[in-house]
């Protein structure tokens, strides 16, 4: 195995930490699941470059790096909506939580473009990520990782008694940040979905290809 499936791997290994540590009520815990979060993100980015620089592109890889995204969503969602009652975003226009239909937004159309790439490559066509995809991506892991964030540190201040200006101009910051990257997520999460369906929209009128 190489390393950039190496990495990958390792990602799928901590998702199940990165879903189930947050629901600890220990500021430790909730810290270890931001840094194990913010590692895989980063891993997402560094296992894709390797592979393309080194020329270690495989089937392997090909299979299991979006499979290891689809973890990680599923299993960073899952802590930001339960606790999004306990912990929501702080905001100058008041607290915000994660709303089902957001998720169902996000997830259905993760679940659309893996069922529409697997069809499509049937007929020989790729369907490769564009740039409002990446963008989108990149929105979507600063949202996320402003959510883990939010459980250490909302959980840290309790436990100390933190109440100063700083510290809610902080949060507020925070939430500011994590409300921002999730409303813009959600629009190019539609907005490339729609791309892709115009831009690939012949691919089932057209003869497979043999």
């Amino acid at each position: 195995m190489n390393l950039p499936n190496a990495l990958t791997v390792g990602r799928i290994a901590v998702t199940p930490l990165i879903a189930i540590l947050p629901f600890a009520n220990s500021w430790t815990l909730r810290l270890a699941a931001f840094v194990l979060f913010t590692a895989a993100a980063i891993t997402d980015y560094i296992d894709g470059h390797l592979a393309r620089s080194r020329k270690e592109e495989t089937d392997l890889g090909r299979l299991l790096d979006p499979l290891a995204d689809k973890a990680l969503l599923v299993g960073t969602f899952v802590p930001m909506y339960l606790l999004s009652s306990d912990f929501p975003f702080v905001t100058p226009m008041g607290t915000i939580g994660l709303p089902w239909w957001i998720i169902v937004i996000v997830l259905g159309r993760e679940l659309f473009m893996t069922i529409f790439r697997q069809a499509a490559a049937r007929r020989g066509v790729v369907i490769a990520a564009i740039g409002p995809a990446k963008w989108k991506t990149g929105f979507q892991l600063v949202w996320q990782g402003s959510a883990y964030f939010w459980f250490w540190a909302a959980t840290l201040a309790a436990a100390k008694g933190w109440s100063s200006a700083a510290w809610r101009g902080f949060a507020m910051f925070n939430g500011t940040v994590g409300t921002i990257t999730m409303a813009v997520a959600v629009i190019l999460t539609v907005y490339s979905l729609a791309i892709y369906l115009r831009s690939f929209r012949n691919v089932f009128t057209a003869a497979p290809v043999k």
